[in-house]
């Protein structure tokens, strides 16, 4: 059995597998069903990938769009505050839509805009308007639901309902929210999310605990749908049903983007929760290397995956964290297996751009390579997908060579995650033993390093996979 993961890799998975559903949603949103699928049959790992940009918008390929932007002002306002400022949050929301997104709700604009103050505009509008069961306020709680995880299910539950309220009159909506809050909490404390909709169903408002229980039962389907997946029944529901039927990340993301409609909310919903269950590294890497984008109204940062990889950190402990390495003695590049060179941190920063680079450890800004896939993966005993990470590591590496990329292959000091998968790499696709791709590798690269065991059982693993598939 795996050992249990480590929650930081939950944390991480939660935030940046939110912005990630987000921007892969982003392109095919208000299309027909089976888009999806039909533009990308198989796992695109080459140059172009699945974050193929464009939509009626023309986002970039990985660029977030408005769930991820108010999502970060929300975690922002946390951060920086302490702790939930409702008022705070409030005029972040305004500051932002003054400064003209590209996209913003309906239901939120609304609001927004009514010049109202912040504990009475969205009531008002739903007075007025009766309508207020949109998914907005569900796509952008996943930072609130990492921050109040750590504070028990009354208050997380809560405070899912008060952040709701700020632009969704509807309760509903705020229900929506709370329950996603709770199942959140349940991954990242390591449970099973699925198994806990019963109890968390309980805790719901009688006057909305049928309706959230329709879309929440084993059986639904997106097709029971009363709604489009504008609303908010249905967003959770199928955002739900994929976590329920698929078996990776990837494979939710594709559900969920394949039934159409709006689909950088439900993929930026369903990427909350299975990033919280699959961990960081559940997420491919090269659809996280590459996800970024700007807030409006808030000044001109680009984030990127360590911009969201520090702010999930700190929403989860109150303190950020500086993955910035600085600057290190260069080593490498050199060329260690045909095709594959082989550097530490700045060895392979400052190396000629025709690379295509793999980075083993957290960066503080990517490199100017076109071509450059981030793989999330610690040197220590953490890892308990390191199985799931060397195989999306490997698996890109192929495609990338298939195409006739040089490979860079680096760690910050060059050893032990660097030689993880050079070795690797001999295993499988070269049919060596363990130990005698550790042999190859040492003889080519003297910066090897064999102290984390945890990554030879790894190899073992995979040597014992790769003689079975022979063998079949």
């Amino acid at each position: 059995m795996a050992p249990r993961m480590h929650r930081s890799h939950r944390v991480a998975g939660a935030l940046v597998g939110s912005a990630v559903g987000d921007a892969l949603g982003a392109p095919f949103e208000f299309g027909p069903a089976g888009q999806f699928s039909k533009r990308f049959p198989s796992p695109a790992r080459g140059a172009k990938t699945e974050m193929c940009g464009g939509g009626s918008l023309g986002w970039e390929p990985g660029e977030f769009t408005d769930d991820t932007q108010m999502a970060l002002l929300v975690a922002q306002s946390l951060v920086e505050r302490g702790g939930l400022d409702e008022a705070d949050i409030f005029d972040r929301f305004r500051t932002w839509l003054k400064a003209g997104p590209p996209d913003a709700g309906n239901q939120t604009r609304a609001v927004l805009g009514s010049g109202r103050p912040w504990d009475v505009a969205a009531a008002e509008h739903f007075a007025r308007s009766g309508h207020a069961a949109g998914n907005g306020s569900l796509m952008r709680t996943t930072p609130a639901a990492i921050w109040f995880s750590r504070f028990g299910q009354a208050a997380t539950m809560d405070a899912a309902r008060r952040i709701s309220a700020l632009t969704h009159g509807d309760p509903s909506a705020g229900e929506g929210c709370a329950i996603f809050h709770e199942l959140m909490r349940v991954a990242l404390d390591g449970g099973d999310p699925l198994a806990a909709i019963p109890a968390v169903l309980s805790l719901v408002a009688p006057a909305h605990r049928q309706r959230w229980g329709t879309v929440l039962t084993d059986g639904w389907t997106p097709e029971q749908a009363t709604e489009s997946n504008g609303a908010v029944w249905p967003t959770l529901g199928q955002a739900v049903w994929a976590l329920r039927h698929a078996r990776d990340f990837a494979e939710v993301m594709r559900l969920v983007i394949d039934h159409g409609g709006d689909t950088d909310t439900v993929a930026c919903v369903a990427g909350g929760l299975a990033g919280a269950v699959y961990g960081m590294g559940g997420i491919p890497s090269r659809w996280a290397s590459v996800v970024h984008g700007r807030v409006p109204g808030h000044g001109d940062r680009v984030w990127r995956v360590a911009d969201l990889q520090q702010l999930a950190a700190a929403l989860d402990r109150g303190a950020l964290q500086n993955y910035d390495p600085g600057v290190i003695p260069r080593i490498g590049p050199t060329e260690v297996l045909p095709g594959i060179w082989a550097a530490n941190l700045d060895g392979a920063r400052y190396s000629e751009t025709d690379f295509a680079v793999i980075s083993l450890c957290r960066l503080g800004e990517p490199f100017p390579h076109a071509l450059q896939r981030m793989a999330y993966i610690a040197d220590n005993e953490h890892n308990s997908d390191v199985d799931v990470v060397l195989a999306d590591v490997l698996d890109d590496m192929a495609a990338l060579q298939e195409e006739g990329h040089r490979l860079l292959v680096h760690c910050h000091g060059g050893a032990s995650r660097t030689g993880l998968v050079l070795r690797g790499w001999l295993v499988r696709e070269k049919g060596m033993s363990v130990e005698e791709a550790t042999a190859r590798v040492a003889e080519r690269w003297p910066h090897l390093g064999l102290w984390n065991d945890s990554f030879t059982a790894a190899l073992e693993r995979l040597a014992t996979r790769s003689d079975d598939a022979g063998q079949r």
